[in-house]
């Protein structure tokens, strides 16, 4: 499978019949998404001929208007959701613990998927016991074709594109425990979106920038430079001896800011 050619592409339900759901690129190449949803504004998208962000054909010049954004990709295609603890030197430090010599992997399932803003994080009622149910900011990487035992020099070339991820997590359940995937896996702890952004757009995913907001205000704002493991190295990590399938999800951890520090 070759890596599609796009900029950006966007999964969603148009205005004119709510029973579809298009792939499509938005019309405005300039126009921020999640921010013109959030103010109400019309976002219109170019139709591709394809069922899925993976292979999604070509444009028809057909544009549609967005009724309801949804996440890039679909339950189904993403497999497990690959996570990494613990990548950011200064969060590390804000929780106090030491920098790890090598990624601290844990695992989402396809049931966490979840669409992103406008559409509820609805946290679980465990969460909701003694109200430890928290954010993470964090970019993610999407595979684009199937890699194994990839080499940090080659990773980059299977990889498809980047896009927002917040993973949202119990700390009361997480720190009961030694393991994460049970505080970090609840039916819909993963909202991505809403945009794919072709990796052709982001040369090096290393001088980016996360922030999260929390009720408008913003509480985590950090550059990707502050990574422990670049991007590379986590997708070679993450293949060796493990098939990534063309869809697989990596979250790449959270910076300093997160409510239960």
């Amino acid at each position: 499978m070759t890596i599609p050619h796009f900029r950006r592409l966007i999964r969603f339900v148009p205005k004119s019949n709510s029973r579809k759901i298009i792939i499509g690129e938005p019309r405005d190449g300039s126009v921020d998404v999640g921010s013109a949803l959030r103010r109400g504004l019309l976002v219109e998208a170019f139709v591709w001929t394809g069922a899925s962000v993976i292979s999604p054909g070509s444009t028809t010049g057909q544009v549609e208007t967005v009724e309801r954004i949804l996440s890039p990709l679909a339950a189904h295609e993403v497999g497990t959701i690959r996570c990494i603890g613990l990548n950011y030197i200064q969060h590390a430090k804000e929780v106090n613990v030491e920098l790890p010599s090598v990624p601290t992997v844990f695992l989402k399932p396809s049931t966490s998927l979840a669409d992103p803003w406008p559409a509820p994080v609805l946290l679980p009622a465990i969460t909701q016991v003694d109200n430890t149910g928290d954010y993470e900011a964090e970019l993610a990487v999407i595979v684009g074709r199937e890699c194994k035992n990839v080499t940090e020099a080659e990773a980059l070339d299977y990889v498809l594109g980047y896009t927002a991820c917040n993973d949202v997590s119990s700390r009361g359940s997480q720190f009961a425990q030694s393991q994460w995937c049970f505080s970090k896996g609840f039916d819909g702890s993963c909202p991505i979106g809403p945009c794919i952004v072709s990796k052709s757009l982001i040369p090096d995913p290393g001088k980016l920038q996360v922030r999260g907001l929390h009720n408008g205000d913003v509480m985590q704002d950090c550059g990707t430079s502050d990574f422990i493991f670049g991007i590379a190295k986590l997708t070679s990590y993450l293949s060796q001896g493990t098939t990534l399938a063309a869809g697989t999800v990596i979250i790449t951890g959270t910076p300093a800011g997160v409510g239960g520090r």
